[in-house]
């Protein structure tokens, strides 16, 4: 089959270590389920898996991808969940301590085929689109965590997101919008801002801009650069949820005192669940909602779509189908 995958890893070269070409079918372990596939998106994970993030040595070759949507061999459409627990545990797998993506122990979905756990299958909306259903598994998957079940926010409240442009903050604007929520975000391209805007978002502020109100919560995944913008910009008692730290992990002030001072909420929040999934993708559809696409482009020219991702330059997820 065909497939885009990490042959080697390369700290400062991550476009090195990628191969796009021939690899063995999976074989289907019992109580799993082989997933021919039509869509699946790229993420920031599959940049990091190439430099050794969450991926060692021992583990290559291995398949980068963790959103994806195809049919099952008994003719079903599915759309992936691919956070995978350990044999044996039960309840949200996000909590499990030696839960995996796949990708990382499993091969992912960036390849005419993949397996999962045969529980792990969602159902695809009649009417749903491949490339959109083919987005939802990760970056949309951590959106709909944050917002929904960790920032404690209402119809009518405003959360920030810092940051416009990438697949968890497009799908925050987008989610956050159609559920009633006054959605500003903050960017250093004024393009992207406005971008945004037409997305959905209320307002759009330069990255660092005084507020003209504080908001009710903050979604975070620049970490440093943005920390204390985030930590003053919240009402007393209000939450910022924190899903990554792209501009690294050690602030220069920690803002310790704002946070208890003010009674701050600091809530850190990883992928989603697997009924979480289930809500999102019933959400979307029922709601309408079309995720951002940058670009559309077939397996065969991965590395096209690698370099996009890693120069930075799009706005909302790419896919690569498989022409089926």
């Amino acid at each position: 089959m065909l497939a885009a995958y990490a042959a080697r890893l390369d700290r400062n070269d991550p476009l090195s270590a990628l191969e796009v070409g021939e690899r063995p079918d999976p074989e289907v372990p019992d109580g799993w389920a082989r997933v021919h596939l039509r869509a699946a998106a790229l993420n920031r994970h599959d940049l990091w898996s190439l430099q050794g993030v969450g991926l060692g040595e021992d583990k290559l070759p291995m398949v980068l991808g963790c959103d994806g949507a195809g049919v099952t061999d008994d003719g079903r459409e599915v759309i992936l969940h691919s956070v995978i627990p350990s044999p044996g545990w039960s309840g949200d797998e996000t909590l499990d301590p030696r839960r995996t993506l796949l990708s990382e122990l499993y091969d992912g979905t960036l390849a005419e085929q993949v397996v999962v756990p045969t529980n792990h299958l969602v159902p695809k909306p009649d009417g749903m689109s491949w490339e959109l259903a083919g987005c939802l598994s990760t970056a949309w998957l951590t959106a709909y965590r944050m917002l929904f079940s960790n920032a404690g926010v209402s119809p009518g409240d405003t959360v920030l997101v810092q940051g416009a442009g990438g697949g968890v903050s497009t799908a925050l604007v987008q989610l956050g919008s159609a559920a009633g929520l006054r959605m500003w975000v903050t960017s250093r391209d004024e393009a992207r801002g406005a971008q945004a805007v037409e997305l959905g978002a209320d307002r759009a502020f330069a990255s660092g801009e005084r507020l003209p109100e504080r908001v009710n919560a903050v979604m975070e995944s620049v970490g440093a650069a943005t920390w204390s913008h985030s930590v003053n910009s919240l009402n007393p008692g209000g939450t910022i949820v924190i899903c990554g730290a792209t501009s690294g992990d050690a602030p220069e002030k920690a803002e310790l005192t704002k946070i208890f001072f003010k009674q701050l909420r600091v809530i850190g929040s990883t992928m989603g669940s697997l009924p979480e999934m289930r809500r999102l993708v019933d959400f979307v559809a029922r709601e309408g909602i079309s995720p951002v696409i940058d670009q559309t482009l077939p397996l065969g020219q991965a590395r096209a779509a690698f370099e996009r991702l890693a120069a930075g330059d799009s706005f909302g997820k790419i896919v690569l189908t498989t022409g089926d």
